[in-house]
């Protein structure tokens, strides 16, 4: 059964500060552990363990079924610590836990099959619209495969993208979210990439499962704000746009992982000489030009993370949300890996041939353009969305 207890703003506010100082005293061990969680694919068992010990899990759950209902900024710092120590667990933690705040916008009845036992379930997922959908009485029948589904092996849920084929001709497809439990799909193992390789985000299949109705949810609704899981869920956390919160995910962990590699190449650095003139390189004009570029792009998307995160509590706690603001926050939101992986590749540069060989900056640079790849982290639709918005042009998306 749901918990019924309501924490105060000051000791929200206290246990906020708490996740943040758990997530710092696990970088450490999150470096320790980095070379295993890659080689595995996998972010270790005893990661996760410590990752659910700390409560980061429950930062965004609903109260009423075990959570914090923390605002969304603590939920995404613990996201850009952790990755100061390994982006692969820092990412699976923000996809998994995103999903504690997902259910909030389900059926209550969808909560209940997920936590009535257990509030401690984790929810993977894939929003691929790649599966086939037949309606059914009571709910659907649904079958496909989904690729880079994050942290799966972790989770015995999982939500899925699909669309429901028109009902008659002329109409457009329905796209919605189905939460499926582990026992209706396998996960095929074909996690081999270049970065983020400790994220495990493999394959999963489903051959002909049923989803009841109350385990859906329309892209739409989320889109609009006018969800059934409003109706039992009305704290402001959970009135926030779908892909406001989702995208930040996927963006928040390069603003970690770019600072661990910009402090490793200046301490790095500090020593290093030529390896033909013998010339200290930390007196090199190019260089300190560089990491002073450096320095700036990450003090900048620093203070424009936090300016938005700051933003969106606002609109959440005011019902203020409009598209134009919505347009601007997905914009600014989705360009921030661009960014990270940019002044990545200048330290990359700069780091000489022996960079090839490994070391933590070639580490961030890989992950960082793994991470690029993701589809909330390219920058110019919501860019080209924004300007048209601009330009007095609607709005071409609902991800916003």
């Amino acid at each position: 059964m749901p918990a019924a207890s309501r924490q105060s703003a000051s000791t929200k506010e206290s246990l906020g500060k708490s996740m943040l100082d758990r997530a710092r005293a696990l970088v450490s061990v999150l470096r320790e552990r980095e070379a295993e969680c890659n080689a595995q694919a996998k972010v270790p068992d005893e990661t996760i363990k410590a990752f659910e010990g700390a409560g980061f899990f429950r930062i965004l759950q609903p109260e009423r079924w075990g959570g914090y209902e923390l605002p969304p900024i603590v939920y995404a710092d613990v996201a850009r610590i952790l990755a100061e120590g390994c982006i692969s667990s820092a990412w699976v933690y923000g996809v998994v836990a995103v999903h504690n705040w997902q259910m909030a916008l389900f059926p209550d009845q969808a909560a209940r099959d997920v936590w009535g036992q257990d509030d401690s379930v984790r929810i993977a997922s894939s929003y691929m619209p790649v599966g086939k959908v037949v309606p059914v009485d009571g709910g659907y029948r649904i079958s496909g495969r989904w690729m880079f589904s994050t942290g799966c092996q972790h989770c015995t849920w999982t939500i899925l993208g699909s669309n429901i084929p028109p009902r008659s001709p002329g109409e457009e497809p329905e796209a919605r979210c189905f939460l499926v439990p582990r026992s209706d799909y396998r996960i095929v193992e074909n996690w081999k990439v270049m970065g983020l390789q400790g994220t495990g985000s493999h394959d999963l299949v489903i051959e002909d499962a049923f989803v009841p109705e109350h385990r859906t949810v329309r892209d739409l609704d989320m889109f609009e704000m006018k969800c059934p899981g409003h109706a039992v869920n009305r704290s402001p956390r959970y009135n926030v746009p779908f892909a406001q919160l989702f995208n930040r995910t996927v963006s928040t962990t390069a603003l970690g992982c770019l600072k661990r590699a910009l402090d490793e190449y200046v301490q790095s650095t500090r020593a290093r000489t030529a390896t033909y003139t013998g010339a200290r390189m930390a007196n090199t004009p190019r260089i300190q030009n560089m990491v002073s570029e450096v320095a700036r792009t990450l003090e900048e998307r620093l203070l424009i993370y936090r300016r938005d995160c700051e933003e969106i509590l606002q609109h959440a706690l005011n019902d203020t949300w409009t598209l134009e603001p919505r347009a601007a926050l997905g914009a600014s939101c989705t360009s921030t890996v661009d960014a990270c992986m940019q002044a990545i590749d200048k330290l990359m540069l700069f780091s000489g041939a022996k960079a090839m060989y490994g070391g933590i900056v070639q580490r961030a640079f890989l992950d960082m353009h793994m991470a690029r790849g993701h589809t909330a982290n390219n920058p110019f639709p919501y860019a080209e969305n924004h300007g048209g918005m601009l330009f007095g042009l609607p709005h071409q998306t609902i991800d916003i």
